[in-house]
């Protein structure tokens, strides 16, 4: 085994087991996938509890649907191949049944912009995709609509995906969203939740694309040059 793959499925296994601990996801539901190449994936494998998993019981699976490995991969494998083959932006896939957008996924519905951190997932909503036997061709369909230009979308009475470039970042992604839908049941409670416009959501959409790097537009922070920077105290 390489050390890349084998250094791959660590942390696929501990990613997992993060999901778990942090109670993101329970028992053996959920799944994790990572692309190797542009025809094969590592995904974790079926109905096996991530505290009794080892890395090396992590499927290797192509995109023809043929596996190896000690376990069989995930009963969702199809959703996992077929959404790696269509999406070259990203290189994870992880599925949870996290409660609260689980709870949310029972009702059907799209979320709404109601707050601006929907923007995580690449849109002014976090999609619902109508629901479909788990395991099946159809939900794969299903669900590949439902991402479309997106990062994340719900499945109805079933669960949350999310996309991303690393396990780590997909753990970061459906742990933001998590919380994002535990806020949003909570709001609902009280009435009606009042949504922002599809204009300010374009704005932080586009903020989005350079937060947390130096380009991020704002014209009053200036950065101190490096050969300003010695001997300064930020105290006074």
């Amino acid at each position: 085994m390489t050390g890349r793959m084998q250094d791959l499925r660590q942390r696929m296994l501990d990613v997992c087991r993060a999901m778990n601990a942090t109670g993101l996801n329970s028992g053996t539901s959920g799944n994790l996938s990572v692309r190797l190449d542009a025809h094969r994936c590592l995904i974790t494998p079926s109905g096996m509890a991530y505290d009794a998993m080892s890395s090396e019981d992590i499927a290797l699976l192509d995109d023809e649907g043929r596996w190896s490995g000690p376990y069989r991969p995930s009963s969702e494998w199809r959703f996992h191949r077929d959404i790696l083959k269509a999406r070259p932006d990203i290189d994870v896939i992880l599925h949870t049944h996290s409660r609260h957008a689980t709870a949310l996924a029972c009702l059907e519905a799209d979320i709404p912009a109601f707050h601006y951190m929907i923007a995580v997932a690449g849109g002014d909503t976090i999609r619902c995709a109508p629901y479909r036997t788990f395991g099946t061709q159809e939900l794969s369909d299903s669900a590949i609509l439902a991402l479309a230009g997106r990062k994340a979308c719900l499945l109805a009475h079933h669960g949350l995906i999310v996309l991303d470039r690393s396990p780590e970042r997909a753990l970061a992604l459906a742990t933001e969203i998590e919380h994002l839908c535990a806020i949003y049941l909570l709001a609902r409670q009280s009435g009606p939740v009042n949504t922002l416009g599809s204009a300010e959501m374009a704005r932080v959409l586009d903020l989005f694309r350079t937060y947390g790097t130096p380009q991020f537009p704002d014209a009053d922070l200036v950065r101190i040059p490096a050969d300003e920077q010695t001997g300064t105290d930020i105290n006074h």
